[in-house]
């Protein structure tokens, strides 16, 4: 969701990188702008509450015009899709080291209590010294206050590949669905493909509920 641009703080000289809700999605009246609006400042909320190396860090969040903005601090690197695609499959070794960061970034959000519920390569980060740091808390729900657990259009938040049974079925949200999508993201850093992939969102849901994974 939005757009994300680096940018420079002359006030503070500093790099950072500035999140943008396109005006085309915000402009006009109806259902669909008003729930972006509200993903973007939850995201803006919700990433400001856990202070933790492995999440990114908020400097600011606002509005201009119809604009809306969270200004971010700046990353190096790439994302772990990237990263993946350059180091396929990864080393048993990597892929722990992977895992034990994200375990740890997981923790610290589920102690808010917050559920990522997008948990992907892309939304990973890989900086050069080998750390990680989540991206998008966008569509993360708050669990004791938000139980929104549909798009406007009512389709399940998150990615098909990577979706927990229960976030398919658009039920109930925990920290285990996090756990699912971290258990799918290390089965793919070792084996290079997902578990479960199909040419249609709704085949690829299927297949989560229904198969079970071969073996790496």
């Amino acid at each position: 969701m939005g757009q994300v641009w680096t940018a420079y703080d002359k006030r503070l000289d500093r790099r950072v990188a500035v999140k943008l809700l396109r005006p085309d999605k915000v402009a006009g009246p109806g259902t669909v702008a008003e729930e972006l609006r509200r993903r973007f400042v939850r995201e803006c909320r919700v990433t400001a509450q856990v202070d933790h190396p492995g999440l990114v860090t908020v400097h600011d969040a606002g509005s201009d015009g119809d604009e809306l903005y969270l200004v971010m601090g700046y990353v190096e690197g790439s994302d772990l899709a990237d990263h993946l695609a350059a180091h396929d499959p990864y080393p048993w070794p990597w892929a722990v080291a992977v895992a034990a960061q994200l375990c740890a970034v997981l923790s610290a959000v589920h102690a808010v209590p917050i559920v990522h519920r997008d948990l992907k390569p892309r939304n990973v980060m890989i900086r050069p010294d080998g750390t990680v740091l989540v991206l998008d808390l966008g569509v993360a729900s708050v669990m004791d206050t938000d139980t929104t657990r549909l798009t406007s259009t009512g389709s399940p938040i998150g990615s098909p590949a990577y979706m927990a049974p229960e976030q398919a079925m658009s039920g109930a949200v925990g920290p285990y669905t996090d756990l699912y999508a971290l258990g799918v993201l290390l089965y793919e850093l070792l084996s290079g493909d997902v578990p479960f992939a199909g040419s249609t969102a709704l085949g690829v849901l299927h297949r989560h509920l229904y198969e079970p994974p071969a073996p790496v």
